[in-house]
């Protein structure tokens, strides 16, 4: 099971009193513009789920294999399970009869690459531009049967080289239009939040936040929500 060596190890964060401002902003003049609150019944309404106890985190670390960074696991405690948070909010850990799984509306995470060693920017590139130089072509076959099996094949390479992308790491929240977030739980980059624009051609690129040009960690990422989201639920209109 993962240490908290590498990355930011989640930096050591005070969470007290975080899910009364979180929930309070319910009743703000101006919820309603908090990106992902309200938007046609997928808003997170400033909900958040119960926290975990101890034990449960506990148990989920050791059915999942891996240790959760510290400020996630602080969250986790005294925040709560998921719920309100950036962008439409933060998938929900939780318990059914097969076991622990982060929960993507009704989809359950796929976390079979959890374990891993997440990888470095420079591994993800070169396994990307190796698997792209071998897409097959169809001029290098002698019939379009034998080139839509190897392109089957090579599609199903393309596949496992892209969840390999995101292995080590916890898809935490959705932005929209299939742009997500994950937090890194091994390897050097532990700690660490990771945006990913892959729905639209771009890469995995490791969050920083404004005027900053640091890995940013789960603590700070949500903090910087927590703020952003209360200016905006409060100040008036036309600032």
């Amino acid at each position: 099971m993962g240490n908290d060596a590498g990355g930011t190890g989640g930096r050591s964060v005070g969470w007290a009193g975080v899910r009364e401002r979180v929930t309070a902003l319910r009743k703000a003049p101006r919820a309603g513009e908090v990106f992902g609150a309200r938007w046609h019944g997928f808003g997170h309404d400033f909900r958040l789920r119960a926290p975990l106890t101890e034990g449960e985190v506990a148990a989920a670390e050791a059915e999942l294999g891996v240790r959760f960074p510290a400020d996630y696991r602080g969250f986790l405690l005294r925040v709560g399970a998921g719920g309100a948070g950036p962008s439409y909010g933060v998938f929900p850990l939780c318990r059914d009869e097969r076991g622990w799984h982060w929960l993507d509306g009704e989809a359950r995470s796929d976390h079979a690459f959890l374990t891993e060693p997440f990888p470095s920017a420079e591994q993800q590139a070169r396994w990307t531009a190796e698997v792209d130089a071998r897409e097959p072509v169809a001029a290098d076959f002698p019939d379009e049967a034998s080139h839509l099996a190897a392109y089957r094949a090579w599609n199903a390479e393309y596949d496992r080289v892209y969840d390999l992308r995101t292995a080590g790491a916890v898809r935490l929240s959705h932005q929209g239009c299939g742009y997500y977030d994950w937090l890194v739980v091994t390897g050097p980059e532990r700690g660490t939040v990771w945006e990913d624009l892959r729905a639209g051609d771009g890469g995995l690129e490791p969050r920083t936040l404004p005027g900053g040009g640091a890995r940013t960690s789960f603590g700070e990422w949500y903090l910087h929500w927590l703020t952003t989201a209360t200016r905006e639920a409060h100040e008036a209109r036309g600032r």
